[in-house]
């Protein structure tokens, strides 16, 4: 059954009029990202095909040129379209949270990391310097590893803390396996952090784990 002839709350693009783009699916987003479906099968219905191709939202997300154009329904335009429109979300959250804005939402500080962190394929561990008012400084991706971790080094955030003359922090680094969960190593390293800034009255705000879905905050689990 073509789109068209489904229930209008269950269409994609009108129940994210009515209800809002949270609502929605991944798949159901696919669809409205894709438009039109391929012969025999709705927007909706290639597109969960494509998730279960490449495994995830995530993986289609981050899919290299040749994999992506690889896909049925898909192709070198949509890629386009797709690097654009990730682009426009990235420098979407840059605008909101520029040099010298307060952070007042939790939920925009797990949508900016998310969207500055969550592509790379390795790790990468980025700190977020802030003034004594919590107004943002800048963000820095300090320290680039491998899949499986990066090597943190307290020294350098301090030196570069004291640079920002910041007050205070917020750490966030990426799990390219997708699980959003803090392993031992990151927090003792986290600790490590915590006790090095304090000896400068720098303050340790949170530590976001970038992962598949929500962010994991350390601070809202009783981790720091």
């Amino acid at each position: 059954m073509a789109i068209k002839d489904w229930l209008v709350e269950d269409r994609p693009r009108e129940k994210l009029l009515q209800r809002g783009a949270s609502a929605l699916t991944d798949a159901e987003l696919l669809a409205i990202f894709l438009r039109t479906g391929v012969q025999g099968k709705s927007a909706v219905d290639l597109a969960r095909d494509l998730l279960a191709d490449f495994g995830s939202l995530k993986a289609l997300l981050n899919a290299n040129e040749q994999r992506f154009c690889l896909a049925r329904g898909l192709g070198s335009a949509k890629y386009a379209q797709l690097q654009a429109v990730l682009e426009m979300a990235k420098r979407h959250f840059e605008e909101i949270l520029q040099r010298g804005d307060a952070l007042t939402s939790p939920d925009i500080t797990r949508a900016y990391l998310s969207a500055q962190l969550r592509g790379y394929n390795y790790e990468v561990f980025a700190c977020l310097f802030l003034d004594n008012q919590h107004r943002v400084i800048q963000l820095d991706e300090l320290f680039r590893g491998t899949i499986d971790g990066a090597s943190v080094y307290p020294r350098e955030v301090v030196k570069q803390a004291l640079h920002h003359n910041a007050a205070a922090v917020i750490f966030a680094h990426n799990h390219p396996s997708g699980i959003a969960e803090p392993s031992q190593a990151d927090k003792q390293i986290t600790e490590k952090l915590k006790q090095a800034l304090a000896l400068f009255d720098i303050r340790v705000l949170d530590h976001f784990i970038i992962g598949d879905g929500q962010p994991y905050s350390m601070a809202e689990h009783g981790l720091l």
